[in-house]
């Protein structure tokens, strides 16, 4: 078990992740022609690649207590999933800083990290041990995790690489809500599976909340965002417009979509 860093242990006890003037950029090349060829040709003339740098988030202060279940609602292209993937660690910074006590499982794109050769079985040891659980404790929990995912019968141990979409999904989502994480983060997982998987989706999550886990979940299924969380933020070009209860920040955004305009309040944020 990694030992506690000095701003974990500056940050209170009742926090399981705080979010400090945070901001993330990155390059993206724009030439629309992006060949070998004319790689080699620009490299010949001495030119230069085009890249534009994204503010993907800008300067974001947040604290998200224990227990709490945040939801994270734009339109795409706002920020949302590149503020998961720094909470999770996968980004790192380019200013600021993001501090997390707990134990992290997430599920931000199904099937990331599986193994398309091994089994469903071995990746869900696999997605054990990457949460950082021993392999007797993954052992207690592969059939649980297994009967969640209700696959067709003999294709938990077979390739996931036969798999269809669904199956993935199932089976990652199974991983992700049953490793008894502190902290979940959920984008767009809930969406996985058919409707009587998405139901049993929906009511692990809600046994997760009763169970005062911290989940931070990132829904483009508002009506989700409003059962499940107790505070919400809208995200709107990397910038967080507004916080506060669910319903209220949902019922902005859905005016934001309506109008296509923000309101005046936020326009020169």
């Amino acid at each position: 078990m990694r030992s506690a860093s000095k701003a974990e242990l500056e940050m209170p006890e009742e926090l399981a992740i705080r979010i400090e003037d945070l901001s993330i950029k990155y390059k993206i090349n724009v030439d629309t022609k992006r060949t070998l060829k004319n790689a080699v040709m620009r490299a010949s003339k001495g030119e230069k690649v085009r890249m534009r740098v994204v503010e993907a988030v800008k300067h974001l202060t947040l604290d998200v207590p224990h227990g709490s279940v945040l939801g994270i609602v734009g339109a795409n292209g706002a920020g949302k999933s590149t503020l998961m993937r720094a909470i999770a660690g996968i980004l790192p910074p380019t200013e600021g800083r993001i501090t997390v006590n707990g134990k992290i499982s997430t599920l931000l794109a199904l099937g990331v990290g599986f193994n398309p050769a091994l089994s469903g079985r071995d990746n869900i040891i696999l997605g054990g041990l990457a949460s950082g659980m021993t392999r007797n404790e993954i052992e207690e929990k592969t059939e649980e995790i297994a009967d969640f995912a209700a696959l067709p019968d003999g294709f938990i141990d077979m390739p996931v690489r036969t798999y269809s979409s669904g199956m993935y999904g199932r089976v990652a989502f199974s991983v992700a809500v049953n490793m008894t994480p502190d902290i979940l983060l959920l984008d767009e997982a809930l969406s996985a599976g058919d409707a009587s998987f998405k139901e049993k989706s929906f009511n692990r999550m809600r046994e997760l909340c009763a169970e005062a886990r911290t989940i931070v979940i990132v829904s483009h299924a508002l009506q989700t965002v409003n059962d499940l969380c107790d505070t919400a933020i809208w995200m709107n070009k990397g910038t967080m417009l507004a916080k506060g209860k669910p319903e209220a920040i949902v019922d902005q955004y859905l005016k934001f979509l309506d109008v296509g305009a923000l309101p005046s309040a936020f326009e020169d944020m």
